[in-house]
């Protein structure tokens, strides 16, 4: 087995980084989505590693396996932390949920019978891989609809949202219960695994927010991954719905004055709570720009050029593309009725898709699913959004200018009702 240099190693995994962060910057001021940038540079690397001599391995795969973990947990965790549960967000709430969950059923339905028909014969392997073509990318929407008014804006950043959290649960319960013959058991079964999960999750995230809050400590960022490694595989291993947990988590999390009421809210401080949310948002944002630039670079190093220039696969892939947005035409239009451009054009696949894809069960891969399928629909989608973008003059804005949703870390409390801790006057 060939040993690569740990040097060499660092030394590449640092200008994959850095070059990330420049695509990032040259994404902001042409509207080429970084992630097409990403893609090119892991064909360019794998043509110079062929060109070299050096084959990738399967160590490569066994990292990517570690990287999807982390990587799941925290897209599903800066989600929950950008939903704010309040009456005033309920229409758009549901609207966005509405319009997330049907395209999510009608898209996988329609993607399907398209590979059925061309590729796969047993149905059911077909619903697995069309899953995870059914999800938007959120880490993809998120920075990205940052010029839109905001009604536009925040419809985006829900329904982004609530498609990965759907998508991802719905592709997980599918291969959880694969063999199971009786469908009453499996209803039961997911039913129960949420009902409990819903339980253990609410009594632990109460308690994790009671004792973060008590921390006062300036090296907690790697203390709270930990934290959120654990509740997933923990989760994992009483095999509980471990996505979930981390969704309620940041959802009490990030709505710490609606969950905290009555006699609970004697116990919260504010102050130190809206700090620990800041460094949630810190470590998903930073850790979720290292695992999307690392599974586009490694997306890119795993295609087959030769693919795209497959006549099947290119008019399979345009099928795809066109049932997703008639899916998406219809159902934005019914549940929004007017002014649904763009939108209807705003509607990418990336890092969601390319994770589930590596996730698939072995007994459900098949290599008769060409890669190229899959490039073709994520950079189709991420040109359509962006041209639709430029053409309504609006601008693909990088992850790093999340900051400006973000903030810098507070200082000071806000001057509201559940101010009941002890604050000095000059912050005050």
């Amino acid at each position: 087995m060939e040993v690569i240099n740990p040097y060499i190693a660092i030394i590449g995994i640092s200008l994959i980084i850095i070059l990330s962060y420049f695509f990032n910057i040259i994404s902001q001021k042409t509207n080429v989505p970084s992630v097409l940038m990403l893609i090119v540079l892991g064909i360019l690397m794998k043509q110079g590693m062929n060109f070299i001599g050096i084959s990738a391995g399967k160590q490569l795969f066994s990292l990517l396996e570690l990287l999807g973990i982390v990587g799941l947990i925290m897209i599903v965790l800066e989600a929950a932390l950008d939903l704010h549960l309040t009456k005033e967000k309920w229409p758009i709430i549901w609207k966005s949920f509405s319009v997330a969950l049907i395209s999510l059923i009608l898209s996988t339905a329609a993607i399907a019978y398209i590979i059925n028909y061309f590729i796969i014969e047993d149905f059911f392997t077909c619903i697995i891989y069309a899953g995870p073509l059914s999800i938007m990318s959120s880490a993809i929407i998120i920075p990205s609809v940052g010029g839109l008014g905001e009604e536009k804006k925040e419809f985006m950043v829900y329904e982004g949202t609530f498609s990965d959290i759907l998508g991802i649960m719905v592709f997980y319960f599918l291969i959880g219960n694969a063999g199971a013959d009786n469908a009453k058991l499996v209803v039961w079964d997911v039913v129960s695994n949420i009902s409990v999960t819903i339980i253990l999750s609410i009594i632990i995230s109460y308690g994790l927010v009671l004792i973060f809050q008590k921390m006062n400590s300036q090296v907690k960022l790697f203390l709270l991954i930990a934290v959120l490694l654990i509740l997933y595989s923990v989760g994992k291993l009483f095999h509980l719905s471990s996505l979930l947990i981390i969704l309620i988590f940041g959802l009490v999390l990030n709505n710490n004055r609606l969950f905290f009421k009555g006699f609970l809210k004697k116990w919260l401080q504010p102050k130190k709570v809206k700090n620990i949310l800041h460094d949630f948002h810190l470590v998903t944002m930073e850790t979720a720009f290292v695992v999307r630039t690392f599974f586009f670079v490694l997306f890119g190093i795993t295609i087959t050029l030769a693919s795209l220039l497959n006549l099947e696969v290119a008019l399979i892939s345009l099928a795809i593309l066109t049932s997703l947005y008639v899916v998406r035409i219809v159902v934005v239009k019914l549940f929004v009725q007017k002014d649904i451009n763009p939108q209807i054009w705003l509607a990418p696949r990336g890092l969601i898709t390319i994770l589930l894809f590596f996730a698939i069960p072995a007994e459900y891969q098949t290599e008769a699913f060409d890669s190229g399928i899959l490039l073709y629909t994520i950079i189709i989608s991420c040109v359509i959004m962006a041209v639709s973008l430029v053409a309504t003059g609006k601008k693909v804005i990088p992850v790093e200018d999340m900051t400006v949703i973000y903030g810098p870390a507070p200082e000071s409390t806000d001057n509201d009702e559940t101010i009941e801790v002890d604050v000095p006057k000059e912050l005050d």
